[in-house]
């Protein structure tokens, strides 16, 4: 007889038991609870102190310190980009974070807003409208609370990013210029906080002409994207001819601003008939290297040759003779920005402008002017 066909196995036993479940891992971080609690205070209130210090009192701040402290609360950055789809973060871009000009410039935002629980994230261009392009629309990716650009010309790309991020209702400032449009150049549409650098060509130039110096030279910055340098050189020339004397244009080589200085000088000498008299330089550093060449060689300042730099750096003070120099609102300008981009951040009105002083100090190196 057939054989009858095998039962059906039985499915109930033949089925794998389900795996225990595990409990979720944390993710090993402290909240912002943990903090509140060791502070004896409301979380609303440790995220009002990491917003901004300053609104809390000061015995309960101390508190909160500690329990920061003592915890290693760090905060959630990225969750708090999701829920406000903004950051706390400023960008900054700079031209050079090795020129004391702009550190100072730096250290004057990073003091304001630092107060006020923004931090600052800065960027270096090396003076190139190109890579300052590349970065903004990297740093737009983070969603700033606000954007702070050095000067007033921009590549057509990057102009389009700051008009979009101030249509979308982001501060865009520009520092280190206030300047009334100029023919060929775009109309003002963004706040400036700084400093004509025409005026200060002029009035370098007339310091010099008032000593009596008939054929002077302007000595330009080797960058060729250093257009505030190229403005005041230009307002130079122009204020020299206006009061009939002679202007004369040099440049100074790359590299090293202190053996660029000493380069030029040997041009200075050489030029004429008739001599150069006088010179007025981009930057302290190239116009302190012509001094130092000056006093190797023996060459009379400012008997033979009178010297004025700009920027005033701590540096030029100590040389002997002192250079004459233009001080400028370095830090201020850093501070100023910061101060209006954050009444705009809290009134959403736009940022205020601000031009800011400077002063032409006489020393040594130009006795007499």
């Amino acid at each position: 007889m057939p054989s009858s066909p095998a039962p059906a196995p039985d499915r109930k036993r033949l089925r794998s038991p389900a795996p225990a479940r595990q409990a979720r891992r944390g993710h090993g971080r402290v909240t912002l609870e943990t903090v509140a609690s060791a502070a004896g205070v409301t979380a609303i209130t440790v995220s009002r102190f990491l917003r901004e210090p300053s609104r809390v009192a000061p015995e309960t701040a101390e508190r909160i310190r500690t329990a920061l402290a003592q915890s290693g609360y760090v905060p959630n950055k990225q969750a708090g980009l999701l829920a406000s789809g903004r950051s706390n973060m400023v960008a900054a871009l700079l031209p050079n974070l090795a020129n004391s000009i702009f550190a100072e410039t730096a250290q004057g935002l990073s003091d304001g807003l630092q107060a006020a629980g923004f931090e600052l994230l800065i960027a270096s261009t090396g003076y190139s409208l190109e890579r300052e392009e590349q970065q903004l629309r990297a740093l737009l990716g983070w969603h700033p609370a606000a954007l702070v650009v050095t000067g007033r010309r921009h590549a057509p790309g990057a102009l389009k990013l700051l008009a979009d991020a101030k249509a979308a209702g982001t501060p865009v400032i520009e520092i280190w210029d206030h300047h009334p449009p100029a023919p060929g150049l775009r109309p003002i549409t963004f706040t400036q906080i700084g400093f004509n650098h025409d005026e200060v060509g002029a009035a370098m130039a007339g310091h010099l002409l008032r000593a009596g110096h008939r054929r002077l030279a302007y000595v330009d910055s080797g960058v060729a994207e250093d257009y505030r340098a190229h403005e005041r050189g230009m307002a130079f020339a122009a204020a020299v001819r206006a009061a009939g004397a002679q202007a004369v244009a040099l440049s100074a080589p790359g590299g090293d601003a202190f053996d660029a200085g000493r380069q030029v000088l040997a041009e200075l000498l050489g030029a004429g008939p008739p001599a150069i008299t006088a010179a007025a330089f981009a930057n302290d550093h190239i116009a302190s290297g012509a001094l130092l060449e000056a006093a190797r060689r023996g060459v009379a300042v400012p008997g033979r040759l009178a010297l004025l730099g700009f920027g005033d750096f701590a540096l030029a003070r100590q040389l002997s003779p002192a250079l004459s120099s233009v001080q400028l609102p370095r830090h201020a300008i850093g501070a100023a920005a910061a101060a209006s981009l954050l009444a705009a951040l809290r009134l959403g009105r736009p940022a205020a402008s601000a031009a800011l002083p400077w002063t032409l100090v006489a020393r040594g190196s130009t006795a007499g002017a």
